[in-house]
């Protein structure tokens, strides 16, 4: 007769959810050897034997795991995130000079972003207490439709981006909002023709950015933007300093003269006008691209 392992229960505590019961189950692949089985990960997480299972099998549709046999390993789903984490990373620390310079250049707060879907995912936040009233944070997500980094991104990159964030909506967030798409795509086209890409309170009421695409000759990878209170004075001022932030940074990953190989094909109809497009698929293409990791 088997008996199945008990997930241990401490008094007073609350029974653990599916993430939780998840994260074990991963971190047992942390404390082995690249393989388990079921009976080893069972071991080593705690997990009762049913729900391991259930959970593996789980993982492996996502592709956090794989499965030959009745051994288990970790998957091109874990690897995909895990280096898009140590990618943003490097890019952070790669700019973080550059935006303190900017910041104490313009007096105004600084953001350092990267596309996810449909938002933007604020990696890193420079600015004092004046900026206070500004809604932002490290980590944070906002529609890349009313942002101005999000715009400066989405101009120089793929024309299916584009399509996905109108196709999630262009939800007015104040009257300022650009919510039609034929005005939206004319908006991404002078940001190409600028250079820079501006916010006039399209997410937040009194609030004004300005801000510029990190790229080379291909497609963004990021945006550095200039935002505050009542600026929009300022904004024509401060976007050549954006700019010049923005290569300084694509400088000090690649060097001066240096570029990431990239295959261009001519725009076809479904492209952004204008921008050529490097031969790479998704971040995993882009991290095996470029030798600067």
């Amino acid at each position: 007769m088997t008996t199945s392992t008990v997930e241990p229960v401490v008094a007073g505590a609350a029974p653990l959810s599916l993430l939780e019961k998840a994260a074990k189950v991963l971190s047992a692949f942390q404390s082995a050897g690249p393989r388990l089985t079921l009976t080893e990960v069972v071991q080593l997480s705690g997990i009762r034997r049913s729900s391991a299972h259930r959970i593996l099998d789980q993982l492996v549709q996502l592709r956090w795991l794989e499965r030959e046999g009745r051994d288990y390993r970790l998957g091109m789903g874990m690897l995909e995130l895990g280096a898009m984490a140590s990618h943003h990373n490097r890019l952070r620390r790669a700019a973080l000079p550059h935006l303190h310079a900017l910041h104490e250049s313009t007096g105004h707060l600084v953001h350092f972003t990267v596309l996810d879907g449909s938002e933007v995912v604020c990696l890193e936040r420079i600015g004092g207490s004046d900026d206070s009233g500004v809604p932002s944070r490290a980590g944070g997500r906002q529609p890349a439709y009313c942002t101005a980094s999000g715009k400066a991104i989405l101009a120089f990159g793929e024309a299916a981006a584009v399509e996905r964030v109108i196709r999630d909506g262009l939800r007015p967030r104040t009257p300022r909002t650009i919510t039609r798409p034929e005005s939206f795509r004319a908006e991404l086209a002078l940001v190409r023709e600028r250079g820079v890409a501006f916010d006039h309170e399209e997410g937040h009421r009194n609030v004004f950015c300005v801000a510029a695409p990190l790229r080379g000759a291909g497609r963004a990878v990021a945006a550095i933007s200039v935002c505050g209170h009542n600026v929009h004075r300022d904004l024509e001022r401060i976007a050549p300093l954006v700019r010049g932030c923005a290569r300084s940074v694509w400088r000090s990953m690649f060097g001066p003269g240096r570029q990431p190989e990239r295959q261009v094909r001519p725009a076809g109809p479904g492209d952004a006008a204008g921008v050529s497009q490097p031969s790479m698929d998704n971040m995993m293409a882009w991290l095996r691209f470029s030798d600067w990791m």
